[in-house]
């Protein structure tokens, strides 16, 4: 194999294009769920910080802005557990966006569920699980394929 990292996306364009018609679905369920842009953006925003997709929270952190989040929000984003700037609901979804991100570690344990079915509807619990599900296939292509984050231009 070349030194050049094989671009999937490229390299299986039909691959590629299911899994954009399957994240427009998810975002559509979502939507319809009760889960809005902001809650969306959370979400997708805090599942490419734990796998440490650099694209994907580029083109997150520009989504999460254009839905009203906050810079002062979106730094709290990785200490939210400690942090005072997010409602209930917005906790309870970032805890299941990272125990989706973790699901390899011990699933969604009991607690979990029960604290986050607690808050979120179910209908909101089934947007905000299939929004992790979706954005953790989208890190791991751009995460394997290495794609390029260059500084933005001021």
């Amino acid at each position: 194999m070349s030194e050049t990292r094989v671009h999937l996306s490229k390299s299986a364009m039909g691959a590629y294009r299911s899994l954009e018609e399957f994240s427009k679905e998810v975002g559509r369920i979502a939507a319809e769920y009760g889960v809005d842009d902001r809650l969306k953006e959370l979400v997708m925003l805090h599942c490419s910080q734990l796998n440490g997709c650099s694209y994907c929270v580029r083109v997150h952190l520009e989504k999460a802005e254009a839905a009203g989040i906050t810079v002062d929000e979106i730094s709290q984003i990785p200490v939210w557990r400690e942090s005072g700037v997010f409602a209930d609901r917005e906790r309870a979804a970032l805890e299941l966006a990272e125990a989706h991100t973790f699901i390899h570690r011990e699933g969604i344990s009991d607690d979990v569920y029960h604290r986050v079915g607690s808050v979120l509807s179910e209908q909101e619990y089934v947007g905000v699980s299939w929004l992790a599900i979706s954005i953790n296939a989208f890190n791991r292509l751009t995460i394997a394929g290495r794609y390029p984050v260059p500084p933005k231009a001021s």
